[in-house]
């Protein structure tokens, strides 16, 4: 299975929120990366942040739900 980054962020929280909301619609959601931001401040930095992806067919869907209802940012 294809993976999608619909989002990247530097705040592990942030991608928790927006995988929650994609979770809930139904979506799979896989967040990369999350652990390296949470043992060593900055990490997230310099490993290019926190990935939420989704499988690339369901990419566009993900994409739509976090543009209208995700966090503002």
């Amino acid at each position: 299975m294809q993976l999608a980054t619909v989002f990247k962020t530097f705040n592990s929280a942030e991608a928790q929120l927006i995988a929650s909301m994609l979770e809930a619609a139904g979506i799979p959601v896989h967040v990369a990366q999350e652990e390296s931001s949470l043992n060593v401040p900055g990490a997230a930095m310099i490993t290019g942040g926190v990935f939420v992806q989704v499988p690339e067919e369901r990419a566009e869907e993900a994409r739509v739900l976090i543009n209208t209802k995700g966090p503002a940012v």
